[in-house]
């Protein structure tokens, strides 16, 4: 049986909670990823994802100003490398995500997707 350690990628976007929404806009199309982990000395602390910039710019707020605190989402939920895909999926499509961190106490160590979560069901046929 799949884990989502086996589907997650392990290089995550990390920003800190007190940069731009700007600088995490522009750190997201230069690594073609569509959601950055937020830690604060090392433990997560909230996701930002391209739904929250899109509220933000939707508000109106200056990307240079806004920070990333003000439009991330706290305290995400999270699973463990060992998890099943089928976890993930059911999170996802219960609350409405395409992304869920992976960690090991509380550090971040990777995150899986929507996308990894349908391809394995594809696969698993």
């Amino acid at each position: 049986m799949s884990t989502v350690g086996e589907l997650m990628t392990s290089e995550v976007l990390t920003v800190a909670p007190e940069d731009t929404i700007g600088e995490t806009a522009q750190k997201m199309v230069e690594l073609g990823v569509s959601s950055a982990v937020v830690s604060d000395y090392g433990r997560l602390i909230g996701i930002v994802t391209e739904r929250d910039l899109t509220r933000a710019v939707a508000g109106r707020v200056h990307t240079s100003e806004a920070r990333v605190r003000e439009w991330m989402t706290a305290d995400p939920l999270t699973l463990s490398k060992d998890s099943t895909p089928a976890e993930a999926a059911k999170i996802m499509l219960e609350h409405g995500f395409r992304h869920v961190p992976i960690v090991e106490e509380d550090h971040t160590i990777g995150i899986v997707s929507i996308r990894d979560v349908a391809r394995w069901s594809t696969e698993e046929d």
